[in-house]
């Protein structure tokens, strides 16, 4: 009866293993598209990270986000974590500094405001203001989608690791619970 019931335990462990090894493939896939596919748009976007001469010359950056900058200074942005340090560092920052910490949704009462009078100068500058949030929110969030898919994509690839893991681990032990099915049969025979 124990050598039974090792044995079922043990091809449970098999079976387990076998759905780790698949699991973990795929993740293992899903990390690597994921990777290809947020440095490709990226790159296709040919935006080059500010130099450390103009991190340091610009004005609008406070010095925690210079700091964010600085280990993507003059680089191609390729990767999420590039993405994110220059949505919120940099876009977001120019942002503030040029709208007063307005965003494009509270500007909409600005404009409203400005213009009362349809051709005026403060119309025109109320909208472009808002015209101006509008593009770099859209490209805010567009950035912070490839830095979300990018953090996706490292989260599969941990778990593919923790998969094979896992894998191996019950390999491991259906193994030695078919190897200790065996030792209780043998007695039993004997």
């Amino acid at each position: 009866m124990r050598a039974t019931l090792d044995k079922l335990i043990s091809w449970m462990g098999v079976l387990l293993a076998v759905v780790l090894l698949v699991a973990g493939a795929l993740l293992l896939w899903a990390n690597n598209f994921i990777g290809d596919q947020v440095h490709q748009q990226l790159s296709d976007q040919q935006i080059t990270m500010p130099t450390e001469e103009a991190l340091a010359a610009d004005e609008a950056l406070s010095e925690e986000d210079r700091e964010a900058l600085r280990p993507f200074a003059g680089e191609p942005m390729t990767s999420g974590p590039a993405a994110r340090a220059y949505s919120d560092n940099f876009i977001l920052a120019h942002m503030s500094a040029s709208s007063g910490g307005e965003t494009y949704s509270s500007l909409g009462g600005v404009v409203r405001e400005a213009c009362a009078e349809p051709e005026s100068e403060a119309c025109a500058e109320a909208n472009a203001l808002r015209e101006s949030a509008f593009k770099g929110s859209t490209l805010r969030g567009l950035l912070l989608y490839g830095y979300a898919f990018a953090t996706m994509g490292t989260i599969a690839g941990w778990a593919a690791i923790g998969a094979f893991i896992g894998a191996a681990v019950l390999l491991f032990l259906a193994f030695l619970g078919f190897r200790h099915s065996r030792e209780v049969e043998t007695p039993a025979r004997a």
